[in-house]
């Protein structure tokens, strides 16, 4: 397939005006391919060539002005057209498309349970043209009207309101101008909540099989959907601007939402089934209010080529934030965000394959590099990128400047030149260096603090390691002895602002130093707010206040700050992985904030025990991790935090070495004073005892049999890769790289499974053969799966310098399709990582 590279689009973007998009889809053609036909009228503004793109089962016709062209030149995706005139051009397509199981273009998917049958469109970057027709790039908009002919029984929900005009005929309403990539169409027996809010209809869609589940959520989702729509409205001139607002929950989705102006699809994992945390809830309303935020901000004002897609991700991910804390009742949002999303952009920044959250374009040359660039730069940096600025410019500029942008470009394109312009317009400030210093820039700065004190004051310095200046916030923490329950309290001091300047190195005056009355604190924390992108370092007293009193550290957000420096301490070979599990042990028992908790829970188990620690070390990191989690489960047993209980309960399960326990459980049905085993908790608990080799097909099979859904099915897949045995490694395998009918969930769910770092013996063997096998699975199955593939399948666990040799030798390998080989760098640099953190200790 031919990528559009950015120099096409722009010579493109030149020639042509695209005006409407008639679109004739037919989804009763059978279960492989649909029928599509598609009417473009466009201007030619000068007399030349140019191209559309589709990627059709079947071409079966094509016109231009009423005149056939061969269908024969269809060249991969892209057809030619030649010589056109300056003037008005109708171009008629009638096309054959297929379904898709990966996710991409128009996803099909039956749910086990009812056998209903359900598809939906994910027409991001380039997959429109599996669709329909398309000019497709996003800085050639046009206004969609699209009709589908579905099954009787289906609803078809699209960009604007839906009409069912009988026989299976949905109208859909005509878009305002929009890019091609945020076309969308779902269609299913879909089951429905629809309110109005505003004078616009709302609607929240799922799966049958999902009803009550969504039932039972749809007041609070939809409350947390009205208050985020109001609270935009507060803060943004231009009125939201579609004509009605549906969420559709859809399977086997690969992102966790999309933004597809006035029906916003989502991953349907976010229609709980099973028990859940608040933290996970929150997660939810924060994914709502970001794809609400693109509404403006990436479908009413759109980047114009791929290397500014920080436009639409930051702002998004910023505002989701942000927006959930001030309207909801979520307030504590950005203590999750510092704790489970900032890592994510500190990870991808210390990489080789980091980039700028704003790169140069010409490293964004074509669409296949675009697609590289989502990542936690684009989203985590960017975010606190803005966070730092409204810190510096604050909140009424940078609205006012946001505001400004979207009236010059509603329903248009804008760049980064004219976003920084417009936030220059509402400020006396230098945007335009901030800009260059933040989003011009790669990697991440580390702020270290030196501490001196005399008699009647104390002064601290900051050494800068980096290149960008910083408006942070200093807490100080004075030790108060709580003698009711745990480790030392600590009481805050003050906070004080402080400058750090962009140079590098140590300042030795100005804003980055200061000397404040008194004895030195306890405590001394940089960035105490968070709203700076750095790693932060403690100084020695400081540390060994940590130690001692980190869960009386009256802030929760005060607590991530100081968690995420020990967390890239551990990371930098700084601190042994072990003081980290230490310090969790010491302090989780009396940590109140469930992100928290579940934050650092998370990198205790996926990074310190399963990557970090040696493999002889394991079984003791394991066993604090259990010592851990049942204090936690004994702590919660009055039954008022069961979050927290929840989470303990996941953890327990993740870190068992021996199967007795959770095998009561499972066959009790109920962990000891509760929860009851949910399917999410039976099928966690039967994939750990396969991966203890303590369970086998009939167990699966039966579970199977008393849960049939969709993730049931994925649930049996993970637990039959995790059996211990050669024939089940040897079945997963081939099902992953050989067959190539797995869709992009069981897919996963059997990668899931495979490794395990309880049986490396077995899997040696495999270690060697993931690298030419991924390569040509890649090539075969096309980006979604590559991604799976170098997401999920790869050898983690396989930690040692020969395979470091093996990834550094399959990176040279010329036939890796782009998304593979980015995400085998990430996973290789993550890998010599390790290896650097297991020497040093």
């Amino acid at each position: 397939m031919s990528v559009l590279t950015r120099d096409e689009a722009q010579a493109r973007a030149q020639f042509l005006d695209v005006h409407r998009y008639t679109v004739d889809l037919d989804l009763t053609a059978g279960e492989e391919t649909f029928d599509s036909r598609t009417v473009i009228q466009f201007t030619a503004l000068a007399t030349g060539d140019t191209f559309v793109e589709l990627k059709p089962a079947t071409l079966r016709s094509i016109s231009l002005d009423g005149h056939p062209l061969d269908p024969a030149h269809l060249d991969e995706n892209r057809f030619p057209l030649t010589a056109l005139t300056a003037g008005a051009h109708e171009l008629r397509i009638d096309a054959a498309m297929r379904y898709s199981r990966t996710g991409e273009g128009m996803h099909r998917f039956t749910d086990p349970t009812d056998n209903e049958t359900y598809v939906y469109t994910q027409l991001f970057m380039e997959d429109v043209q599996r669709v329909f027709a398309a000019f497709d790039q996003p800085d050639l908009k046009s206004v969609f009207a699209l009709t589908v002919t579905a099954p009787e029984g289906w609803t078809v929900l699209g960009n604007g309101i839906a009409e069912h005009t009988g026989d299976g005929r949905w109208t859909l309403a005509p878009t305002p101008p929009v890019s091609t990539y945020l076309v969308a169409v779902a269609a299913g027996p879909w089951h429905s909540v629809t309110t109005e809010h505003a004078g616009l209809p709302f609607g929240i869609h799922c799966r049958r099989s999902l009803a009550p589940h969504l039932d039972a959520d749809a007041a609070e989702i939809l409350d947390i959907t009205r208050a985020c729509f109001d609270r935009f409205h507060e803060k943004f001139d231009e009125p939201y601007p579609f004509d009605s607002y549906d969420q559709a929950f859809v399977p086997e989705f690969n992102a966790g939402a999309m933004e597809n102006p006035g029906l916003v699809t989502f991953r349907d994992e976010f229609i709980y089934r099973s028990a859940v945390t608040d933290t996970e809830r929150q997660t939810r309303g924060m994914v709502i209010a970001h794809e609400m935020a693109h509404m403006w901000f990436g479908d009413l004002v759109t980047l114009a080529w791929w290397d500014d897609i920080w436009l639409n991700e930051s702002f998004a991910e910023y505002m989701g934030y942000q927006t959930l804390a001030e309207a909801t009742r979520f307030t504590d949002t950005w203590v999750d965000f510092g704790v489970a999303r900032k890592g994510w952009g500190y990870d991808a920044d210390q990489r080789p394959s980091t980039h700028p959250v704003a790169p140069d374009p010409a490293a964004v040359p074509d669409t296949a590099s675009a697609m590289l660039n989502f990542d936690g730069i684009s989203y985590a940096k960017g975010a606190s990128a803005l966070r730092q600025l409204v810190a510096w410019l604050g909140e009424k500029d940078f609205l006012a400047g946001i505001n400004t942008h979207f009236a010059r470009h509603k329903f248009a394109n804008a760049t980064l030149a004219d976003f920084i312009d417009n936030l220059a317009s509402a400020t006396d400030r230098d945007v335009h260096a901030w800009a260059d210093q933040w989003l011009r820039t790669t990697g991440v700065d580390t702020l270290t603090p030196h501490i001196t004190e005399n008699d009647t004051t104390w002064s601290l310095t900051v050494d800068h390691h980096g290149t960008r200046p910083h408006h942070i916030t200093v807490g100080t923490y004075d030790h108060t002895i709580d003698t009711q329950a745990g480790p030392d309290r600590l009481v805050l001091r003050e906070r004080f602002d402080l400058g750090i300047p962009q140079e590098t190195g140590t300042a030795q005056n100005g804003d980055s130093a200061t000397t404040r009355p008194g004895r030195r604190p306890a405590l001394v924390v940089l960035n105490d707010n968070d709203l700076t992108y750095a790693k932060v370092r403690l100084d020695p007293d400081s540390w060994t206040t940590v130690l001692n009193s980190l869960s009386g550290i009256p802030d929760a957000l005060t607590r991530a700050v100081v968690w995420n420096a020990a967390r890239d301490m551990v990371r930098d070979g700084e601190l042994a992985p072990t003081a980290y599990l230490q310090a969790a042990r010491t302090h989780l028992p009396h940590e109140t904030d469930l992100a928290l908790l579940q934050g650092v829970l998370a990198f205790a188990d996926t990074q310190i025990a399963a990557r970090y620690v040696t493999p002889e070390q394991r079984p003791a990191a394991l066993a604090i991790l259990t010592s851990l989690t049942r204090d936690l489960i004994r702590r919660t047993e009055d039954g008022t935090q069961p979050g927290l209980r929840l989470t303990a309960v996941r953890h327990f399960i993740d870190a068992a070495t021996q199967p007795d326990t959770i095998h009561g459980w499972l066959t009790d049905g109920t962990a000891p004073g509760g929860p009851e085993l949910d399917p999410e908790l039976r099928w966690r608990i039967l994939t750990r005892l396969a991966v203890l080799g303590a369970t086998d097909e009939t167990a699966i099979a039966a579970e199977l049999q008393a849960d049939p859904s969709a993730t049931g099915q994925e649930g049996a897949a993970r637990c039959r890769a995790a059996l211990p045995t050669s024939e089940a490694k040897a079945a997963a395998w081939h099902a992953l790289f050989t067959d190539d009918t797995l869709s992009n969930y069981l897919f996963t769910a059997t990668a899931q499974g495979f490794w395990q770092p309880e049986q490396t013996d077995l899997l040696t063997p495999y270690v060697p053969r993931y690298y030419p096998d991924a390569t040509a699975l890649a090539v075969r199955r096309g980006p979604a799966i590559a991604e799976a593939a170098g997401r999920y399948a790869f050898p983690t666990h396989a930690i040692d310098a020969h395979s470091l040799h093996l990834g550094e030798q399959a990176l040279t390998d010329q036939a890796l399709i782009p998304a593979l080989r980015r995400k085998l760098a990430d996973q290789i640099d993550d890998l010599r990582r390790a290896l650097t953190v297991r020497n040093a200790h």
